[in-house]
């Protein structure tokens, strides 16, 4: 890892989404999918208000499901930030996405109030989601039918500690309470986003000197954040898609990490 990440020609922006652009916004998303086959996922949610009573790294995937449901369940979704490429490093050109939704209200939802304090001092405006937001509904009729899902298995989704972001996913757009078993929630993700689902989270298990959250993974890979914050759905995809493409070209040069997809971090079932 003795190179710096590559000098960028082209000029990033994320899309703010609302309420009043989400059909074109979706529209270009269409678009683009067929030129565009490699995302990356993150979202924004109130923090968490179960937790184990126990070590968390004691406890079994069947049991950090139950635990995830418990919270999912229970909470709602506040951001999602897409990005789309159309190459599998990071030399193509890429398509930024924030979505910001108005379900959550912090007033009466339940959340973690520090979780809710951290997103607002990274810049989420929660009165504005409220007034200018996307129902969740909406989007997730324009998100089935946008080719992201259900296609075939053509998209590749790189994420980093995924399974919030698939699980906040799955309940959108199922329009239900998660599945009560750990092998039917990793099936429906299977059916939605398909079979090359990579959580860097799990990956970096397998390379030396890597550790940590998104920001330190990305740091030690020398892969800069250009635009926005952490804790701000769309920058972090982003980073999320920079990051993956570096982890590939240094530490799975040969296949890509093929034989670590499909696992999603704390949930591993193989």
């Amino acid at each position: 890892m003795d190179q710096d990440q590559p000098k960028r020609k082209q000029l990033i922006k994320v899309r703010s989404v609302w309420a009043e652009n989400l059909e074109s916004e979706f529209e270009l998303i269409q678009q683009s999918i067929d030129k565009f086959p490699f995302a990356a996922l993150d979202t924004e949610f109130p923090g968490v208000i179960h937790r184990p009573k126990t070590n968390p790294f004691l406890l079994s995937p069947i049991e950090r499901y139950s635990l995830l449901k418990s919270n999912v369940d229970s909470l709602k979704l506040i951001q999602l930030g897409l990005t789309l490429s159309d190459s599998d490093s990071d030399s193509g050109s890429l398509l930024v996405w924030e979505f910001n939704f108005k379900d959550f209200d912090p007033s009466i939802d339940l959340h973690a109030p520090d979780s809710i304090q951290l997103l607002k001092s990274h810049g989420i405006d929660f009165e504005k989601n409220k007034s200018r937001g996307i129902d969740t509904r909406r989007f997730a009729e324009l998100f089935m039918a946008s080719g992201l899902v259900c296609n075939d298995s053509s998209v590749t989704w790189a994420t980093f500690h995924s399974a919030y972001d698939f699980a906040y996913l799955i309940k959108i757009l199922t329009f239900r309470r998660l599945p009560k078993s750990l092998c039917e929630f990793l099936n429906l993700v299977r059916i939605y986003f398909g079979d090359k689902v990579f959580d860097m989270k799990h990956m970096i298990r397998y390379c030396d000197s890597l550790y940590g959250g998104l920001d330190r993974v990305a740091e030690t890979l020398r892969v800069k954040r250009v635009v926005g914050n952490c804790h701000q759905a769309g920058s972090d995809s982003l980073l999320t898609w920079q990051a993956f493409a570096r982890l590939r070209e240094v530490f799975f040069a040969k296949d890509g990490g093929e034989r670590y997809k499909g696992v999603l971090y704390g949930l591993e079932v193989y």
